[in-house]
């Protein structure tokens, strides 16, 4: 028995340009994969990483998957029939279902005549309709985001930079507090805190 490479060197041989174009018989992709290599070339990449100095620059790569060239089951991905094909409890969901679907249209129908217009519901797309479906049937629970949250902008300074704004306003707080404590012991007649040592052990000794 013959491998699929083996068959595929003799039909290169056997059959042109023109032939092999419009078969069935594709390449396999680069490092193993299944199907196409769909990553975005270089000029299309939007991603970018801070270099300091309030400059960005393309950022690397991803690293290819562990998993390339094994075929994922739909089973770790779409919820699976729970009972078997044709039974009385999926036609009755379904017959519900459908008959809910009517109502909310006749519904929308009945609105539209009173107010004066007509009733022009688009039919969904295969394809909306196939990605809707397994949505509602994936196992997997889309992650929850708070409506309120927005992302926080890129400030463009390296992790050298952002560490040393850290440091600095953490100094700039200490020298605060040692002021504050300084002044409250001028009016208590105490020596002043020279250094942060001293500020710790004044509150760690409490």
């Amino acid at each position: 028995m013959r491998t699929f490479q083996e068959f595929y060197i003799i039909a290169e041989a056997v059959y042109d340009a023109g032939v092999m174009s419009s078969s069935q018989i594709r390449k396999t992709g680069e490092g193993g994969r299944i199907g196409a290599d769909r990553k975005k070339s270089a000029p299309e990449r939007r991603r970018v990483k801070a270099v300091g100095g309030g400059k960005t620059e393309p950022a690397a790569d991803y690293k290819p998957r562990s998993d390339i060239g094994t075929q994922r089951q739909a089973s770790t991905r779409v919820q699976q029939p729970t009972q078997e094909r044709g039974s009385a409890d999926v036609k009755a969901k379904a017959a519900a279902a459908a008959k809910e679907e009517r109502r909310k249209a006749a519904q929308a129908r009945i609105a539209a005549k009173k107010a004066g217009g007509s009733a022009t519901t688009e039919k969904p797309k295969p394809k909306q309709a196939e990605k809707t479906a397994t949505q509602l049937l994936s196992k997997k629970e889309p992650t929850k985001v708070s409506p309120t949250y927005k992302p926080q902008k890129a400030s463009g300074l390296s992790t050298q930079e952002r560490k040393a704004l850290y440091k600095k306003g953490e100094r700039t707080l200490r020298d605060l507090v040692i002021s504050a404590q300084n002044e409250k012991r001028k009016k208590e007649g105490k020596p002043p805190i020279t250094s942060e040592k001293e500020l710790k052990h004044k509150f760690t000794s409490k």
